[in-house]
């Protein structure tokens, strides 16, 4: 089973930038597709941007589509969410998961870690 520890995130004011950083244990990081959720107080918990196994697909959810971007680092075990012209609405917890695939309609395959706390305000 991999093991996540999520973190970057923090406070910042609309339109600043953030980039999280999820790392992973174990040599089974690099078969699985990986996503990035966040939940929002008194939301769901959403599925925002997946990335393949070989970091070659991508999908993000329509309302990060154009200002997120996820990446991976197979040899550093690490997953990444660059997220840009931040809003408002963008805060919430973010969570890191390996992924039963590469698309919005994935679901997350393991145990949820502590995630980080991004919060975007004035």
């Amino acid at each position: 089973q991999v093991q996540l520890v999520e973190s970057g995130g923090g406070l910042v004011q609309p339109g600043g930038s953030l980039r999280l950083s999820c790392a992973a244990s174990g040599s089974m990081f690099r078969f699985y597709a990986m996503g990035w959720y966040r939940q929002a107080p008194g939301k769901q918990r959403e599925l925002v941007a997946v990335i393949s196994s070989s970091g070659g697909s991508t999908n993000y959810a329509d309302s990060v589509k154009g200002r997120f971007t996820i990446s991976r680092d197979n040899a550093k075990n690490t997953v990444y969410l660059q997220m840009n012209d931040l809003k408002p609405e963008d805060t919430a917890v973010y969570y890191c998961n390996t992924n039963s695939g590469a698309t919005l309609l994935s679901s997350a395959l393991g145990s949820w870690g502590q995630g980080t706390q991004v919060t975007v305000s004035v």
